[in-house]
């Protein structure tokens, strides 16, 4: 994937106190970088931070944390924050493949994939974010009822997600390929810009909701 580099953006990322630069660091305290016990939640390919920065206004008794690998696209969600600052909402300019190293088990209890990459080649698809490579990070850092969400306007990646679900030993607890037309699946949904693009399309919205398996004595 191709992004235009914004002048300045790796600078605005290095001296911003909204994102959490050693995040290595971090594993098991980041309820002392929030100064609560709240649950955490967390997006991973947060772009422009839209999504988050709703869930985060609308529910200040859950952290949240935003994982957006490009300098370029998490400066837009930074100078959002200038604006209209949030205490539980911090980023991390990282790539999720490195998740493990970042939080300890149990610490995050939801995760969130948006209109992720779908990286359509086939020798590509261990990049893809529902891979059953990522899923078996996510379930690293999720407690046993920890959730998965999963929203995406391709239906091919949504078949190989639900495909790696299965495969990883994940239960499925919630399944649409028309979200919009899903009242329960549909409630308290927040679009993406991603999301408010494709719909206004015609084009299905597809969602998937799942938790880790559970280990076995």
């Amino acid at each position: 994937m191709r992004l235009k580099h914004i002048k300045g953006a790796e600078e605005a990322v290095a001296q911003s106190p909204c994102v959490i630069h050693n995040p290595k660091e971090r594993p098991g305290t980041w309820h002392e970088l929030f100064g609560n016990q709240n649950p955490i939640h967390m997006e991973i390919g947060m772009g422009k931070g839209r999504f988050l920065m709703e869930l985060a206004e609308q529910n200040p008794q859950i952290n949240y944390i935003g994982v957006e690998r490009y300098s370029s696209v998490l400066l837009r969600a930074l100078q959002k924050m200038e604006e209209a600052p949030l205490r539980n909402l911090y980023f991390l300019c990282e790539d999720a493949a490195e998740l493990e190293e970042f939080f300890a088990p149990g610490e995050v209890e939801r995760i969130y994939l948006n209109f992720s990459d779908p990286w359509p080649k086939a020798r590509h698809a261990r990049r893809r974010l529902t891979s059953v490579n990522y899923l078996n990070r996510y379930k690293a850092v999720l407690p046993p009822q920890g959730q998965l969400e999963f929203k995406t306007d391709n239906e091919a990646l949504f078949d190989f997600s639900l495909e790696s679900v299965e495969e990883a030993g994940w239960q499925l607890t919630g399944c649409t390929r028309d979200l919009h037309h899903d009242p329960a699946m549909n409630e308290g949904n927040i679009m993406t810009e991603y999301e408010e693009k494709f719909s206004s399309r015609g084009n299905p919205i597809f969602k998937l909701t799942a938790v880790p398996p559970r280990e076995h004595c």
